[in-house]
Protein backbone atom coordinates (compact mmCIF):
# COMPACT_ATOMS: atom_id res chain seq x y z
CA UNK A 1 0.00 0.00 0.00
CA UNK A 2 0.84 3.22 -1.10
CA UNK A 3 1.40 6.05 1.92
CA UNK A 4 1.41 8.88 -0.31
CA UNK A 5 -1.58 7.98 -2.17
CA UNK A 6 -3.15 7.84 0.86
CA UNK A 7 -2.12 10.58 2.00
CA UNK A 8 -3.44 12.05 -1.74
CA UNK A 9 -6.76 10.08 -0.52
CA UNK A 10 -7.03 12.77 2.83
CA UNK A 11 -5.92 15.51 1.03
CA UNK A 12 -8.72 14.95 -1.30
CA UNK A 13 -11.66 13.80 1.13
CA UNK A 14 -10.75 17.20 3.04
CA UNK A 15 -10.81 18.95 0.19
CA UNK A 16 -14.37 18.18 -0.43
CA UNK A 17 -15.21 18.67 3.37
CA UNK A 18 -13.85 22.17 2.86
CA UNK A 19 -15.93 22.73 -0.34
CA UNK A 20 -19.26 21.58 1.92
CA UNK A 21 -18.64 23.44 4.77
CA UNK A 22 -17.59 26.50 3.10
CA UNK A 23 -21.07 26.43 1.02
CA UNK A 24 -23.41 25.31 4.39
CA UNK A 25 -21.40 28.92 5.95
CA UNK A 26 -22.43 30.65 3.02
CA UNK A 27 -25.93 29.42 2.91
CA UNK A 28 -25.95 30.16 6.67
CA UNK A 29 -24.45 33.71 6.31
CA UNK A 30 -27.08 34.38 3.57
CA UNK A 31 -30.26 33.06 6.06
CA UNK A 32 -28.69 35.16 8.62
CA UNK A 33 -28.62 38.50 6.81
CA UNK A 34 -31.45 38.45 4.86
CA UNK A 35 -34.32 41.17 4.95
CA UNK A 36 -36.60 38.83 5.90
CA UNK A 37 -35.15 37.66 8.58
CA UNK A 38 -34.83 40.57 10.65
CA UNK A 39 -36.14 39.26 14.10
CA UNK A 40 -39.41 41.55 15.08
CA UNK A 41 -39.31 40.39 18.16
CA UNK A 42 -37.72 38.78 21.00
CA UNK A 43 -39.10 35.36 20.24
CA UNK A 44 -38.08 35.81 16.40
CA UNK A 45 -34.48 34.12 16.54
CA UNK A 46 -33.82 32.56 12.82
CA UNK A 47 -31.27 35.29 12.08
CA UNK A 48 -29.83 34.89 15.21
CA UNK A 49 -29.82 31.20 14.99
CA UNK A 50 -28.23 31.11 11.12
CA UNK A 51 -25.87 33.82 12.62
CA UNK A 52 -24.82 31.10 15.09
CA UNK A 53 -24.54 28.53 12.41
CA UNK A 54 -22.00 30.72 9.91
CA UNK A 55 -19.74 31.11 12.96
CA UNK A 56 -19.71 27.22 13.51
CA UNK A 57 -19.44 26.59 10.13
CA UNK A 58 -16.55 29.17 9.35
CA UNK A 59 -14.78 27.72 12.60
CA UNK A 60 -15.17 24.06 10.91
CA UNK A 61 -13.77 25.22 7.73
CA UNK A 62 -10.81 26.92 9.19
CA UNK A 63 -10.22 23.56 11.09
CA UNK A 64 -10.34 21.70 7.76
CA UNK A 65 -7.84 23.77 6.08
CA UNK A 66 -5.36 23.84 8.92
CA UNK A 67 -5.80 20.05 8.56
CA UNK A 68 -5.28 20.04 4.99
CA UNK A 69 -1.63 22.30 5.63
CA UNK A 70 -0.66 19.66 8.15
CA UNK A 71 -1.32 16.77 5.89
CA UNK A 72 0.65 18.73 3.23
CA UNK A 73 3.61 19.14 5.26
CA UNK A 74 3.69 15.34 6.53
CA UNK A 75 6.37 13.13 5.23
CA UNK A 76 5.99 9.99 6.65
CA UNK A 77 9.22 7.83 6.56
CA UNK A 78 9.64 4.33 6.40
CA UNK A 79 9.23 2.31 9.67
CA UNK A 80 12.28 1.87 11.62
CA UNK A 81 12.19 -0.94 14.16
CA UNK A 82 14.15 0.82 16.45
CA UNK A 83 11.68 3.68 17.24
CA UNK A 84 8.75 1.40 17.06
CA UNK A 85 5.42 2.65 15.41
CA UNK A 86 5.54 6.89 14.63
CA UNK A 87 3.20 8.90 12.64
CA UNK A 88 3.25 8.06 9.15
CA UNK A 89 3.12 4.11 9.53
CA UNK A 90 1.16 2.13 8.27
CA UNK A 91 0.18 -0.40 10.64
CA UNK A 92 -2.12 -3.86 10.75
CA UNK A 93 -3.71 -5.29 14.15
CA UNK A 94 -5.86 -8.28 15.11
CA UNK A 95 -8.56 -8.42 18.03
CA UNK A 96 -9.12 -11.63 19.98
CA UNK A 97 -11.59 -13.13 17.34
CA UNK A 98 -8.84 -12.40 14.36
CA UNK A 99 -10.69 -9.53 12.73
CA UNK A 100 -8.14 -7.50 10.85
CA UNK A 101 -8.08 -3.66 10.74
CA UNK A 102 -5.69 -1.55 9.02
CA UNK A 103 -4.35 2.18 10.77
CA UNK A 104 -3.00 4.54 8.85
CA UNK A 105 -1.09 7.28 11.44
CA UNK A 106 -1.02 10.98 10.65
CA UNK A 107 -1.42 14.17 11.74
CA UNK A 108 -4.53 16.15 13.10
CA UNK A 109 -8.08 16.46 11.34
CA UNK A 110 -7.25 13.28 9.18
CA UNK A 111 -10.07 10.75 10.83
CA UNK A 112 -11.92 8.90 8.30
CA UNK A 113 -12.29 5.64 6.40
CA UNK A 114 -10.44 5.39 2.98
CA UNK A 115 -10.78 2.20 0.64
CA UNK A 116 -7.10 0.86 -1.11
CA UNK A 117 -7.93 -1.68 -3.81
CA UNK A 118 -10.50 -3.97 -1.60
CA UNK A 119 -9.07 -2.94 1.34
CA UNK A 120 -10.37 -0.05 4.59
CA UNK A 121 -8.04 1.69 5.64
CA UNK A 122 -8.75 3.88 8.69
CA UNK A 123 -6.97 6.98 9.27
CA UNK A 124 -6.37 8.04 12.49
CA UNK A 125 -4.12 10.94 14.62
CA UNK A 126 -1.16 10.17 17.15
CA UNK A 127 -3.67 12.05 19.20
CA UNK A 128 -6.30 9.31 19.24
CA UNK A 129 -6.82 6.49 21.74
CA UNK A 130 -5.96 3.98 19.79
CA UNK A 131 -3.16 6.41 17.95
CA UNK A 132 -1.58 6.85 21.56
CA UNK A 133 -1.22 2.86 22.43
CA UNK A 134 0.03 1.99 19.25
CA UNK A 135 2.53 4.53 19.16
CA UNK A 136 6.43 3.52 20.04
CA UNK A 137 4.73 -0.50 19.51
CA UNK A 138 6.08 -2.79 17.29
CA UNK A 139 5.21 -6.16 15.43
CA UNK A 140 4.31 -8.57 17.39
CA UNK A 141 3.13 -6.45 20.46
CA UNK A 142 -0.32 -6.08 21.89
CA UNK A 143 -2.17 -3.35 22.51
CA UNK A 144 -4.69 -2.34 24.83
CA UNK A 145 -7.51 0.87 25.21
CA UNK A 146 -10.39 1.28 27.38
CA UNK A 147 -13.46 2.52 25.51
CA UNK A 148 -15.67 3.55 28.64
CA UNK A 149 -16.23 0.00 30.15
CA UNK A 150 -15.02 -1.69 27.19
CA UNK A 151 -11.07 -2.52 26.94
CA UNK A 152 -10.18 -3.91 23.40
CA UNK A 153 -6.96 -5.58 22.65
CA UNK A 154 -5.32 -6.02 19.73
CA UNK A 155 -2.03 -7.54 18.73
CA UNK A 156 0.16 -5.51 16.02
CA UNK A 157 0.96 -7.93 13.25
CA UNK A 158 2.93 -5.95 10.63
CA UNK A 159 4.23 -2.23 9.94
CA UNK A 160 5.11 -0.28 7.25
Amino acid sequence: MDKFLLQQQVLERLAADLERVEQAARAAHETATHEENIAENKYDTLGLEAAYLATGQARRAEAIRQAMAHWRQFRPHPYDTSRGIQLGALVCLTDADGKRQQLFLGPDGGSMTLGSGTQLVQVISGEAPLGRAVLGKCEGDEVSIQIGAIRQQFEVLWVQ
